[in-house]
């Protein structure tokens, strides 16, 4: 064949170039003959590789090039960039207000609609009313006794028209809620010991690690988490998380170890420490388990005998979006545990924020904290001329 000739003249020409003997020929024409393709073949795919990540290189660097935004060039002098005003922190009211949009909408979207009615003050207008406030999980007893009171309003003369009743409504409600408000002292003991407790699912971890958040980066202070939910998997590698993210620090034993123990070493660290206040997370139970109830007592015992009067604070936290099942759950820990103080969360969710005034009217426990957002600054000290104001105002 022709290309095989053409091959021999030049394996003979790169012979002659050599200068090989011809004594030598016959053990070096083999590997010539054979060898210059084999190099031939190793020299083009490394060509090959080396233009493949050229073109990829290339295709890489286009690519954050259309990624990054274009350069802004300095504004001359005298013609300032328009000025940039960072967006101002939202309010209670504000964040309030956002949260229970739903709650507005079923509650006083209906009120509203009943007092435009036209139909004046009587019977007709107490009936609907009773309905709505039950229908917007006010509860039955707090109902019945919020219409009783504006209902003696209005035969003394304090209310005489459908504004006068919404306007009275409101203090009502404000009243109930304002006679069991009272904010945390955390300056009472040192360290000041919180225990929090309540079912699964409620929010309890979110909420220790937002008020956690809270009181170092907010009031300068030095917290301790013990984690004695030893029960729930993860449950301690969560805690450890919020831990870290808020800036606290953890005292944490492994699954199945004894809360109480727990409690104890957490307690006996921050006295060593110097810690202001210790939170006691617990293991998501429920009210009805009388073992697990027990446990919850063991440890209030345990950390009693270490801080005189310790806990200070027995924290109940609540998901508002279960409405008077969770009025229930508030009643049932009370009856074991003497409760001191409420969390509701969930409250930006649910339609159900009227479960506040059936908790705060009913039970007499202060609603201390609610949550109104997933952002880790949404869990707000409970303030209930905000929340009214929220619920009633339109934005």
């Amino acid at each position: 064949m022709e290309w095989l000739a053409r091959y021999d003249e030049v394996i003979a020409f790169v012979v002659s170039l050599l200068g090989i003997a011809e004594g030598q020929r016959p053990l070096v024409l083999p590997y010539l003959y054979y060898g210059l393709p084999a190099l031939a073949v190793l020299i083009l795919m490394i060509l090959v590789v080396v233009l493949v990540r050229a073109i990829a290189g290339r295709k890489r660097r286009k690519a954050r090039e259309t990624a990054l935004p274009p350069a802004e060039e300095p504004a001359p002098p005298g013609e300032g960039a328009p000025l940039v005003v960072p967006e101002p922190p939202s309010s209670m009211i504000d964040r309030m207000r956002a949260g229970l949009a739903k709650t507005r909408g079923i509650f006083v979207g209906r009120l509203d609609d009943l007092l435009r009615g036209g139909g004046g003050i009587g019977d007709a207008l107490w009936e609907e009313l009773e309905e709505i406030l039950i229908g917007s999980d006010i509860g039955m007893k707090t109902s019945l006794e919020l219409r009783e009171v504006l209902q003696g309003r209005s035969a003394q003369g304090e209310i005489r028209d459908p504004a006068g009743l919404r306007k009275a409504l409101m203090e009502e409600i404000e009243r109930r809620l304002s006679c069991c408000e009272a904010p945390l002292d955390f300056s009472a003991a040192a360290p000041f010991v919180i225990m929090v407790i309540g079912v699964n699912g409620v929010g309890k971890t979110t909420t220790i690690g937002k008020l956690a958040w809270q009181l170092t980066h907010q009031q300068g202070k030095k917290v301790l988490l013990g984690a004695c939910d030893t029960f729930r998997a993860a449950a301690a590698e969560q805690l450890a998380i919020w831990a870290e993210r808020s800036g606290a620090g953890i005292v944490s034993h492994g699954p199945g170890a004894d809360p109480a123990g727990v409690a104890f070493d957490t307690l006996k660290a921050a006295l060593a420490r110097r810690t202001d206040v210790v939170i006691l997370d617990t293991a998501g139970r429920l009210h009805t388990k009388v073992n697990l109830m027990e446990e919850v007592k063991k440890i209030r015992r345990v950390v009693g005998r270490e801080v005189p009067g310790a806990p200070h604070e027995t924290l109940l936290v609540l998901d508002a979006t279960l409405g008077q099942n969770s009025l229930i759950q508030a009643r049932l820990f009370n009856e074991a545990v003497d409760v001191s103080g409420l969390v509701l969360t969930k409250l930006d969710g649910t339609a159900r924020g009227g479960m506040i005034v059936a908790v705060g009217g009913e039970l007499g426990i202060p609603v201390r904290y609610v949550g109104v957002g997933e952002k880790i600054e949404d869990l707000r000290a409970f303030d209930p001329h905000a929340f009214v104001q929220a619920l009633f105002e339109n934005p």
